[in-house]
C-alpha cells in the first residue's frame, strides 16, 4: 500500500511541474509550491502583491507575484530586481 500511495504522489508531483513548466503563463500550481521561475525583469506596474510559497515547497526562497488580469508568477527572492520590488510592493491580503 505504501508502494502505491509513493507512486501516486511522484505522478502527481511530475504533473504539476510539467503543467508549472509547460505553461507560458507561468501559472502557480494550487499547491502554492514554484516550481518555474521568471527570470526576467517585469514592470513594477504589471504586479499587485506578493505572497510566500507553502512551508511545505521543497525549494525556497521563492516568492509568489500577484499579477494584474489574475494571474500568478514566480520569482526567486534573490533576485536584485526582486529584491528591489520588495520595498515597494506589499504583501497579498
Amino acid at each position: 500500500m505504501k508502494i502505491i500511495t509513493a507512486a501516486l504522489v511522484c505522478l502527481l508531483l511530475a504533473g504539476a511541474w510539467l503543467q508549472a513548466v509547460g505553461a507560458k503563463s507561468m501559472h502557480v500550481p494550487a499547491s502554492n509550491c514554484c516550481f518555474a521561475l521568471v527570470e526576467r525583469k517585469m514592470s513594477l506596474q504589471r504586479i499587485q502583491c506578493y505572497k510566500n510559497t507553502s512551508s511545505t515547497c521543497s525549494y525556497k526562497n521563492r516568492l509568489i507575484l500577484k499579477l494584474n488580469r489574475g494571474r500568478e508568477a514566480c520569482v526567486s527572492q534573490t533576485k536584485s530586481w526582486v529584491q528591489a520590488y520588495l520595498k515597494r510592493i506589499n504583501p497579498c491580503q
